[in-house]
């Protein structure tokens, strides 16, 4: 026995319980048939003129329907005249590699097989203007030279800066079709400026390019589409405030003020930018924002496969395991962190031999006096928090909040053979 497993064996883990925690919940029953409608009748593809060169963005988050989305543009490009294709809009993520960038939208369902039209991948660039402060503006070469551009996103808090346009069209605009180049621009000066120059930097493109329309999604807690809204690229800076409001409105959130230990059973670039949703579990990588649960402890178990063993966000951590440091690609990790600045969010936790000790870890350093008394949550990932486990003491107030409720009796953990959660 190592003086690890020594330190840890006899380290009780609490029993826990499943909880459902419930949110807010409209949703659109068909969204892609709600994006062919508002493209039809708001004539958004009507400038477009026969054999022209029209760019959709896709990007490296798991936005519910994406694909099936993108195929509807792509449909509708084609009967406008157009000649529509994608281009990969996620900075510099896939390790800054047009192959990497190409083989994160495959991980996601994008090819193009799957949305009927040719994916161009390129890292390189081509400047279109510079803001009154002087800063160069970038844009993805391919979207460039083509004849317009639509720009597809998700709405919702960013997870290290606060402002009218987190994540959403502009950012996708200033630091998805910047590539690495165009996020590095942004990133520069940290995250206390980067509220200022999305708005700064996408307004210049949008002058510049000729951007058609933006499709802006809002998701609820349970990762539905919400609302959806199709915007000509002269309302995308007018229009995408109120939708952030929507999305801040349905965040999903954890219904405690404090924890001993949150067991997160994976993280991953298709979940959030940092892995997980930094707002929802209260650690941050810059000093810009706060708020969220105060934790004691974070113990993540896993990488997601979409993710590619990018474990940006691990930093953030406690604790890991030998299984997250073996899949762990520093080529497709440090390349998102050397660009926007913010090494801690890359930082490597406490790596124990498998999810029993990461667990038994976060427990042992907990700093309370009774280590029966641990207040201990357990989520799958960040956009899954409808289900979650407590620990046996905290059913009391699931009881005394009418937005949770448990499922169960209290149970122990299952572990294999391994020590790893069943």
């Amino acid at each position: 026995m190592s003086a690890i497993d020594r330190l840890l064996d006899g380290v009780a883990i609490p029993r826990v319980a499943r909880v459902r925690q419930t949110f807010e919940r409209p949703r659109l029953e068909d969204p892609v048939a709600e994006l062919a409608a508002q493209l039809r009748d708001k004539g958004t593809l009507a400038g477009v003129k026969r054999g022209q060169q029209i760019a959709i963005t896709a990007g490296s988050r798991g936005i519910t329907a994406l694909p099936a989305m993108l195929r509807v543009l792509v449909k509708a490009v084609r009967e406008a005249g157009g000649e529509p294709f994608l281009v990969p809009a996620m900075g510099s993520h896939g390790g800054a590699t047009a192959e990497g960038q190409r083989n994160m939208l495959a991980g996601m369902g994008i090819t193009e097989e799957t949305v009927g039209a040719p994916i161009r991948a390129t890292m390189e660039t081509a400047e279109v203007g510079r803001t009154a402060s002087g800063s160069p503006v970038y844009l993805d070469r391919c979207a460039y030279e083509a004849d317009g551009i639509i720009v597809v996103n998700r709405i919702k808090p960013h997870v290290s800066f606060r402002g009218p346009y987190e994540s959403g069209l502009a950012k996708m605009i200033v630091i998805g079709l910047g590539k690495q180049k165009g996020a590095d621009v942004c990133h520069n000066l940290g995250a206390g400026m980067m509220a200022e120059n999305i708005r700064a930097m996408a307004a210049v493109t949008l002058a510049k390019a000729n951007i058609i329309a933006g499709v802006a999604i809002v998701e609820n807690a349970y990762h539905e589409t919400s609302s959806l809204a199709v915007l000509a690229g002269s309302e995308i800076m007018a229009g995408e405030p109120a939708l952030l409001k929507e999305a801040w409105r349905l965040c999903p959130r954890l219904y405690f003020d404090s924890l001993d230990v949150l067991v997160i059973d994976e993280i991953g670039k298709d979940i959030s930018g940092t892995g997980f949703d930094t707002n929802v579990v209260g650690r941050y990588h810059t000093p810009n924002i706060s708020g969220g649960p105060r934790i004691s402890r974070v113990a993540v178990l896993d990488l997601t496969t979409r993710t590619k063993g990018n474990a940006n966000g691990l930093g953030l951590a406690d604790y890991t395991t030998r299984r997250v440091f073996d899949k762990l690609d520093f080529e497709n990790t440090y390349p998102n962190s050397l660009t926007t600045t913010a090494p801690a969010s890359v930082k490597i936790p406490m790596v124990l031999k498998n999810d029993r000790q990461a667990i038994q870890a976060a427990v042992k350093t907990c700093n309370i006096a009774d280590k029966a008394a641990v207040r201990l949550v357990r989520i799958k990932n960040t956009v899954a928090l409808d289900e979650i486990e407590v620990s046996a003491n905290l059913l009391g107030e699931v009881a005394a909040n009418r937005y949770m409720e448990a499922a169960g009796e209290p149970y122990g953990l299952p572990f294999d053979a391994n020590g790893n959660l069943l």
